[in-house]
């Protein structure tokens, strides 16, 4: 598996936006399929995003419905890295976002789940202010 560490979290008032970025380590980034998930205190970890491993320079990606519009997954396996732009923020988005790899998984993300990844970054603080 992978090494993976998250960056780009901090605090920031309702309505701005932030991009967290996940730099992985290893030779075969584009094999991996890439999600964020997201816990809040005394919450379960949840599903944020995902973007499939890349095949044919073509990439899927899935959203928490409740997300949708707001946050954008992508990555760039040049330079091994995914990245979440998150826009128009809610102190409801206030979490922990942590960024998940594995190379096991097909293209059906939609319905992803922490225990479908076998690699996990140490997680960035995200706190949205109202």
């Amino acid at each position: 598996q992978v090494q993976l560490v998250e960056s780009g979290g901090g605090l920031v008032q309702a309505g701005d936006s932030l991009r967290l970025s996940c730099a992985a380590s290893g030779r075969t980034f584009s094999d991996y399929a890439m999600a964020w998930f997201r816990q809040a205190p005394g919450k379960e970890r949840e599903f944020v995003a995902a973007i499939t491993r890349t095949a044919r320079k073509t990439n899927y990606v899935y959203y928490a419905d409740s997300l949708k519009g707001r946050f954008t997954i992508s990555r760039d396996d040049a330079r091994k890295t995914a990245a979440l732009q998150m826009n128009s923020l809610k102190p409801e988005d206030t979490a922990v976002y942590y960024c998940a790899a594995d190379r096991r998984l097909g293209t059906q993300l939609a319905a992803a789940k922490p225990a479908d990844f076998g690699s996990w970054g140490q997680g960035t603080q995200v706190t949205v202010s109202s």
